[in-house]
């Protein structure tokens, strides 16, 4: 049998995905941007106007909403690729409307909440066309002090989750990032740890409901979407499995006063010597005290030349005297002090946490304007046993050569090695003694800056090798990095993604695969790095 001739509705459609692939010079793009536009406006609801959420380029305001939520400036330049628009959705029926537009039209949709995902995914793509789907205007947090819990919606920070929480009680929290400006529906979708994951775990640790909109656009909650989609979205990245509307959380017990330090060694003060009594400790120490280890280059004191300064910063949650018998008995190396302590509530450690001055105003929390935006690269790892001392002075010295990259150390123990692995896709738990964050910023625009700071910290990762976990050497899926593997979506989708997919989820890859083929069997819900189907 011969190929039927296509009709008008086929050749509409044909036409329109060759309009959305011309370059951005093209003078099709703009009957492209109003083919999208036009697409959404007829596919919302009258009561829920939808007009004013729509920005193409033809905008006044358009560069503005693109870039607000921009927070890695390697991706904010005139040549990064651009979306045909950004939809800053309203409601619901926005969500629908432009699921049914994205794939009527073959346009790749991106869902940004907050705008930090490290290799930009959210808000830049590989390939074109491509729009937005900002949830920017889903913010609400509705608290429930009578039943510990809230409804966040995905577009929400954390500091207003934070801060929200604080206004309603005085000893309730929530275990999340020390970042108040990460959107919710990536920070949650992802995993999301914060100081608080000794005591109390991940945020996906507390998540007992949550809204999404699948891709036939129906709107689930816990029970209508069903436990294997449920288990995905936390820690899984919700992205790959449909549009994160809310999630309800369990709210924890957190004492009125807790207590804070910041404590500094170089290398000319013995800094090896506390390091390495702190790999021995930090995941044995009882689960209230957190104390992370961030270890930089600087110029000595006394010498002026360069040296490595370990910085430990703590959240205990309880007072200063309880926290100084334990640094005594525990960790002596630190030479911890009452003047080094400083007791204030759960809300104010997180401004404290973000290196806010003590005082400053706790709706500070609330602001969305960035602190210093600069060009960054991450990587991530995770380490099973401890470094020698000897192996630490040549890490030291190697830290010294690159000078500009930042080693973070998050340690692991107490609920972190209760949970088993395959509760949640985040699998990384027991055995694992801390997380590593590699951290380069750098303020030079331009490609050959860009070139040189990415490399610097692809050289410390390497330099790491020997010392982190193998087979496979596991990643953290919100620490993204692209360095792992890039999936362009096509016939070896699943090979590509099992790359990357086994080091940010080990063993529960596979269930992953299995789910999203089964919800999303067309991989609409798809980026760079997301979970992909079964190979047909």
């Amino acid at each position: 049998m011969g190929t039927p001739f296509p009709n008008s509705k086929t050749l509409f459609l044909l036409s329109l995905r060759v309009l959305f692939t011309a370059s951005s010079s093209s003078p099709s793009t703009a009957f492209a941007n109003e083919a999208l536009s036009q697409c959404l406006i007829s596919h919302s609801q009258a009561s829920q106007p939808i007009t004013s959420a729509i920005y193409t380029p033809a905008n006044s305001s358009y560069s503005t909403v693109l870039q607000s939520y921009i927070r890695n400036l390697r991706f904010n330049t005139s040549d990064t690729l651009k979306p045909t628009l950004v939809l800053t959705a309203l409601h619901e029926s926005h969500v629908q409307a432009a699921i049914v537009c994205a794939w009527k039209l073959s346009v790749q949709m991106k869902i940004r909440s907050g705008g930090h995902d490290f290799e930009g995914i959210s808000y830049v793509s590989i390939s074109s066309p491509f729009f937005i789907l900002d949830m920017v205007n889903f913010r609400s947090v509705d608290i429930d002090i009578e039943t510990e819990t809230a409804w966040v919606q995905a577009g929400a920070i954390l500091g207003e989750v934070y801060y929200r929480i604080a206004a309603k009680s005085k000893v309730h929290g929530f275990p999340a990032g020390v970042c108040p400006m990460v959107g919710i529906g990536g920070h949650i979708s992802g995993g999301g740890y914060g100081n608080m994951m000794r005591k109390y775990g991940l945020s996906v640790d507390n998540i007992v409901d949550a809204c999404i909109i699948n891709v036939k656009g129906e709107i689930l909650d816990r029970e209508s979407m069903g436990e294997d989609l449920f288990w995905a979205i936390r820690g899984g990245g919700g992205a790959s499995f449909g549009v994160i509307i809310s999630y309800k959380v369990n709210l924890v017990r957190v004492p009125e006063m807790v207590t804070v330090f910041r404590i500094q060694r170089t290398g000319e003060q013995d800094a090896t010597e506390v390091v390495y009594k702190w790999e021995q400790v930090a995941h044995r120490l009882h689960e209230d005290l957190f104390i992370r280890l961030v270890v930089d280059v600087v110029a000595g004191e006394n010498s002026g030349e360069k040296t490595v300064r370990a910085k430990f910063i703590a959240l205990f949650l309880g007072d200063a005297q309880r926290l100084l018998s334990m640094m005594s008995e525990r960790f002596p190396e630190l030479a911890l002090q009452s003047s080094d302590c400083i007791e204030m509530s759960w809300v104010e450690s997180t401004l404290y946490w973000t290196n806010f001055s003590i005082g400053t105003p706790v709706d500070t929390l609330l602001s969305r304007t960035p602190r210093g935006l600069t060009h960054l690269k991450r990587k991530s790892d995770y380490v099973e046993q401890i470094m020698s001392k000897d192996e630490l002075r040549l890490l030291w010295k190697r830290m010294i050569e690159l000078e500009r990259p930042i080693l973070t150390f998050n340690p692991y123990g107490g609920k972190m090695g209760e949970i088993p692995a395959t509760k949640t896709p985040f699998p990384h738990r027991a055995g694992n003694l801390w997380k590593v964050q590699y951290a380069t910023n750098w303020h030079e625009d331009g490609d050959k800056a860009a070139r040189h700071n990415i490399e610097l910290t692809r050289k410390l990762y390497g330099y790491m090798t020997p010392f982190v976990s193998k087979n496979p050497r596991a990643a953290f899926l919100n620490y993204r990095d692209l360095d792992l593997g890039v999936n362009h979506n096509g016939d070896e989708s699943y090979e590509e993604g099992k790359v990357y997919g086994v080091k940010y989820f080990k063993g529960n890859f596979n269930r992953l695969v299995k789910i999203k083929t089964k919800v999303d069997p067309g991989n609409f819900f798809r980026n760079e790095q997301s979970i992909p189907v079964l190979p047909r």
